[in-house]
C-alpha cells in the first residue's frame, strides 16, 4: 500500500513559502508531499523566482503519488488578491486560515500523513480577528479540546521544549506553575519515545533565574516549582535532572548528557538552538493527535520573489514530519 502524502500550506503568500516549497520538491530527496494553493499564483511566483518547477494541478491527496516524481502536485485553494512578494494584504488573511484548516482536516481523516505549515504573518491575520497566538495554539483548537499542545524545536545538534511561549517576559513568573511544568515535561518525555523512537529518554531542566537561582537567593522559582516537579517526576520513574543553570546546560559536553532540554521561557530555548543549527532548525508541534512540523523561521518578507531564501528548513520540516508518522506507527505495531 502507498504511503500518504504530506500535505503542506502556503503560509502568507507573500512570503518566502512558495519558494522554499518550490526548492523542497527539486531537492527530490523529500516524501511524497503537495501544496493547498493556487496554481498559476504558484507558476507566477516560480517563473519571477527563476525556479523551473512543473505544476500539476489534483483534485484529492490520493493522486499525488501518481504525479510527484515529475511535477509538484498542487490542490486548488484561491486567494482573493494577487500580492506582490513582500506584500502581504489583509484580504488573504481567511484563505491563509481556511488552508490550514483543510490540512487538518486531512490529517484527522487519514488522508495525509502529516501537515507541514508554511510560515504565516501574524499581525496580518490578528488584524483579521484570529484569535490565537499563532499556529500552535489553532492547530490544538482545530484538533479538539482536551488536546494540550506543546512547542518543540528539534535539529541534529539539539531538542528544546520551552515550558511558556510567546508570552512576554514579564508574564512568564505569573504563568509558570507546578502543573504547567509537570503537563509540559510529560508530554515531552512521551513524544520522545513515540516520535522520536527514544525508548528511556533524559530529560535536562532549566532554570529559570540567573545561575538557577543559587539556592533561593536569586529568586525562589527553582525552590518552589521546579525542584519540587522535579523530585516528583524523578520518584515516578522518569530520567530526569535539574533545574541546571541555563548559561552552562547548552555546551557540547553538556548536551551529551540529556535528549532534550526544557527551558522556562521562549527565548532561553529557542537562542541555543537557532545559534547551533538555525537552517536545520523545525518547530514540532507535539501532544496533538495529528503530526504537524514547521520551517523554524518566519515569512522572510524581504526575500520573498528573488529565489534566494535558504530551503533547508523546510527540507528537514518535510523528512522529520514523514520520520515520526513513521515512528508512530511503529509504536502501535505497525510498520
Amino acid at each position: 500500500m502507498l504511503e500518504k502524502p504530506i500535505a503542506i500550506t502556503p503560509g502568507e503568500p507573500a512570503g518566502i513559502g512558495t519558494e522554499i516549497t518550490l526548492k523542497a520538491w527539486k531537492d527530490k530527496s523529500c516524501p511524497p508531499f503537495f501544496l493547498i494553493d493556487d496554481a498559476e499564483r504558484v507558476a507566477t511566483r516560480a517563473k519571477e523566482a527563476n525556479l523551473e518547477v512543473p505544476i500539476k494541478i489534483i483534485n484529492s491527496p490520493e493522486q499525488t503519488q501518481e504525479c510527484f516524481i515529475n511535477a509538484l502536485p498542487i490542490l486548488p485553494h484561491k486567494f482573493p488578491v494577487h500580492c506582490k512578494p513582500g506584500k502581504p494584504q489583509e484580504l488573504n488573511a481567511p484563505a491563509v486560515i481556511k488552508a490550514i484548516e483543510i490540512a487538518v482536516s486531512y490529517a484527522k481523516t487519514g488522508l495525509v500523513s502529516a501537515v507541514v505549515t508554511n510560515p504565516i504573518q501574524k499581525e496580518i491575520l490578528t488584524r483579521e480577528k484570529f484569535q490565537y497566538p499563532g499556529h500552535t495554539e489553532f492547530l490544538a483548537a482545530l484538533c479538539g479540546a482536551e488536546v494540550e499542545p506543546v512547542m518543540l524545536l528539534a535539529s541534529n545538534e539539539l531538542l528544546v521544549v520551552p515550558v511558556t511561549v510567546h508570552e512576554p517576559l514579564a508574564n512568564v513568573t505569573k504563568i509558570l506553575n507546578e502543573s504547567l511544568l509537570q503537563r509540559t515535561i510529560l508530554i515531552a518525555n512521551s513524544a520522545l519515545k513515540t516520535d522520536f523512537s527514544i525508548n528511556s529518554p533524559r530529560l535536562c531542566v532549566s532554570g529559570l533565574n540567573p545561575h538557577a537561582g543559587e539556592n533561593g537567593t536569586i529568586g525562589l522559582e527553582e525552590e518552589q516549582i521546579i525542584k519540587p516537579v522535579i523530585e516528583s517526576l524523578k520518584n515516578s520513574g522518569l530520567r530526569i535532572n535539574g533545574p541546571v543553570s541555563a548559561d552552562s546546560m547548552f555546551t557540547k559536553n553538556a548536551r551529551m548528557s540529556y535528549d532534550i532540554a526544557i527551558c522556562m521561557y521562549h527565548d532561553q530555548a529557542l537562542i541555543p538552538i537557532k545559534t547551533l543549527d538555525f537552517w536545520n532548525s523545525v518547530n514540532v508541534t507535539i501532544g496533538l493527535p495529528i503530526v504537524r512540523t514547521s520551517p523554524d523561521h518566519g515569512t522572510a518578507l524581504n526575500l520573498a520573489g528573488s529565489g534566494d531564501a535558504n530551503a533547508d528548513s523546510m527540507i528537514t520540516a518535510i523528512k522529520l514530519a514523514h520520520k515520526i508518522h513513521k515512528n508512530r506507527l511503529a509504536s502501535l505495531g505497525f510498520g
